[in-house]
């Protein structure tokens, strides 16, 4: 069962892997942070879902901003050793030291329809079924409810959103065709066991080759690249 979500913002950046220090965005939302605002407004541990088509509404644009940013981060393995030799002082990042301003390159005046469907997984109950999860999803989306605050990639760039309650959908790029190149379409986590019996998740990047037609990202048969 399908759903269309209609989501627009002032802002987005979907951070290129090879330009994270001075971020630079993709040109359209990534599969992954789309199913991400979904989740936001509807989530079950059974409940998967799976982004069909991106409509774009609005001419991409982008602009340059700087941000605040903290250069240093607290590894896990960090995390992990403090905790073996109970010495927590290693923990600690001063912020206010540690901030540095840093530009970025970032979409406006973003607008997007969602068009996605899910699968039902083996977490679900068994009174749970498409019909009840789809009722349920275009519930909060009509009173505009969520469990956080869904973003476009950034905390900072929160996300409007509402049902899109049928009619046609007029993109921005009607009758042309765009080659917006290798995309990232989500990260995969794979669980792997340590010799303790801890369990940690190890994440691979999986990309797409993305191509803008008629102003719509179809992604139902897109080849998948790892």
């Amino acid at each position: 069962m399908s759903i269309r979500l209609e989501v627009w913002g002032d802002y987005a950046c979907y951070t290129r892997p090879e330009l994270k220090t001075e971020r630079y965005t993709y040109d359209v939302i990534t599969p992954g942070a789309a199913a991400g605002i979904l989740e936001a407004i509807f989530w079950h541990p059974g409940l998967h879902y799976q982004i069909d088509r991106v409509y774009v509404l609005s001419p991409i644009q982008f602009t340059s901003i700087r941000r605040n940013e903290v250069k240093s981060k607290i590894g896990g393995s960090g995390i992990k050793s403090a905790i073996k030799k109970g010495e927590f002082g290693a923990l600690y990042l001063n912020t206010k030291a540690e901030i540095v301003q840093r530009a970025a390159t970032v979409l406006k005046n973003v607008h997007y329809v969602i068009e996605a469907h899910f699968d039902i997984g083996s977490e679900a109950n068994q009174t749970d079924n498409a019909g009840k999860f789809q009722d349920m999803l275009k519930r909060r989306a009509r009173k505009g409810q969520c469990y956080h605050q869904p973003y476009f990639g950034s905390r900072e760039f929160p996300v409007n959103f509402r049902l899109w309650e049928g009619g046609e959908i007029v993109t921005a790029y009607e009758g042309q065709e765009k080659d917006l190149g290798i995309m990232l379409h989500h990260m995969e986590y794979t669980p792997r066991r340590l010799k303790d019996g801890t369990v940690v998740y190890d994440a691979s990047p999986v990309f797409f080759r993305a191509k803008l037609k008629n102003g719509v990202l179809d992604l139902r048969e897109s080849e998948v690249l790892r």
